[in-house]
């Protein structure tokens, strides 16, 4: 061997070594939304997360994308981990029960030198058999019988997902929304999604995440995202109220067995807005409340609504430096914590909104956009999809189908 592959040998296996190192500021975090509705290829996250590979440690990358499967848009779409045969059969005879099985098949991979000892990955599309009913443990409500039929299913699906998750060994739902679905595990972002083939796909939604949980050992199903129905989140940060937190959704049927800060996040997220009906734009002031002190200095209609939420969700609360990407169907959300200690940068241009740890990825695949700043700790961005747009997707997905069908 050289002297010059002698030194390039040596800066890998430093730059690998020293990439293994905790380090609490970092994580990577990359989103972007097409408000039209429009689908556009994998390849655009791909490139904006590959830019902050040092924030990264080779532990965990991941992708969650919206859109992706418009052929199967009313159905549920699960991503399951299996750690061996026994989980999957056990799992499968569970799904059986419970849902028709429209189509099951692995998820397509590519081989990666740097991707090893992957679980078993599944993807199934179901649809809920008529003869289901949701575990009413789950319910977050005593009048159930003023639920929707769409709520009762999305109750049924969390009910699974807990169930599964705890129950059987060696398996773990890590998406269970519609026409949407989470990639991720144990490897840088772009490893993981050459893995995943996420250049393939086209949605009009993507998020994604470099580096594993701080305080936890790597494993593929506690990388990022962490999903529930339609809801994805990515998170960079340290959660010290995820205890609080954990025993706070605890009461209303959620179940952490994930081990990490992000998975409780998922749960806030689904138990204020879906079932709470806390609408999305008044979320920050529950998550990343003001300072007490705060509140008082305000008007009082704006002080005495201030002072009921800190009271009714003071366990809702998240303390620590964070800053977060949502994923769901209809909109993209970011929110950093109050005193914003963890980065967060948003820009604009046309139909899109870009949302990033740093400003370089949204640079790489948005050279001048119209609008570039940096959110304020406690403010929060957010992309919706037009009501038109909503039309417009829901038509083209049935054009698409009855092309299949012909």
């Amino acid at each position: 061997m050289n002297r010059s592959s002698d030194i390039n040998k040596i800066k890998r296996d430093t730059q690998e070594y020293f990439s293994r190192f905790r380090i609490p500021s970092g994580c990577a975090i990359f989103g972007v939304i097409n408000e039209a509705g429009e689908r556009f290829s994998g390849r655009t996250i791909m490139d904006g997360i590959s830019i902050m590979h040092e924030r990264s440690n080779g532990l965990g990358g991941g992708f969650a994308a919206y859109g992706i499967y418009p052929q199967f848009d009313n159905d549920w779409a699960f991503h399951i981990f299996y750690d061996d045969m026994e989980a999957k059969r056990q799992t499968e005879g569970e799904i059986a029960v419970n849902f028709k099985v429209l189509l099951s098949e692995e998820i397509p991979t590519r081989k990666i030198s740097r991707i090893v000892s992957p679980p078993i990955i599944y993807r199934y599309f179901l649809k809920l058999k008529r003869n289901s009913h949701p575990d009413r443990k789950n319910s977050g409500s005593s009048n159930n019988g003023n639920r929707s039929a769409s709520e009762a299913e999305e109750d049924l699906i969390v009910s699974f997902v807990m169930r599964v998750n705890r129950d059987i060994s060696g398996a773990y739902i890590i998406s269970s929304g519609k026409n949407m679905g989470i990639f991720k595990g144990v490897g840088f972002p772009e490893d993981i999604g050459r893995f995943f083939r996420i250049d393939e796909y086209k949605g009009y939604l993507w998020t994604s995440h470099g580096r594993f949980p701080t305080n936890s050992v790597g494993w593929w199903g506690g990388a990022h995202p962490f999903g529930l129905l339609d809801w994805s989140v990515v998170h960079n940060g340290e959660i010290s109220s995820y205890g609080t937190n954990k025993r706070f959704v605890s009461g209303f049927g959620y179940e952490c067995t994930l081990s990490t800060d992000t998975e409780v996040i998922t749960y806030l997220l689904d138990l204020i807005v879906r079932k709470q009906k806390i609408d999305i734009e008044m979320v920050h002031l529950i998550l990343a409340s003001p300072l007490w002190e705060e509140i008082e200095r305000m008007p009082d209609d704006k002080r005495e609504v201030l002072k009921a939420l800190r009271i009714l969700y003071g366990s809702a609360l998240i303390n620590g430096p964070f800053s977060i990407i949502v994923g769901n169907s209809n909109f993209m959300y970011a929110l950093n914590d109050r005193i914003k200690l963890r980065p967060l940068v948003a820009a604009r241009k046309e139909k899109y909104l870009f949302i990033s740890s740093e400003e370089a990825p949204i640079r790489k695949v948005c050279p001048s956009p119209d609008r570039l700043w940096h959110p304020d700790g406690g403010e929060p961005v957010m992309g919706i999809i037009k009501e038109e747009a909503r039309k417009s997707i829901k038509e083209k997905r049935t054009d698409e189908k009855l092309v299949m069908l012909g």
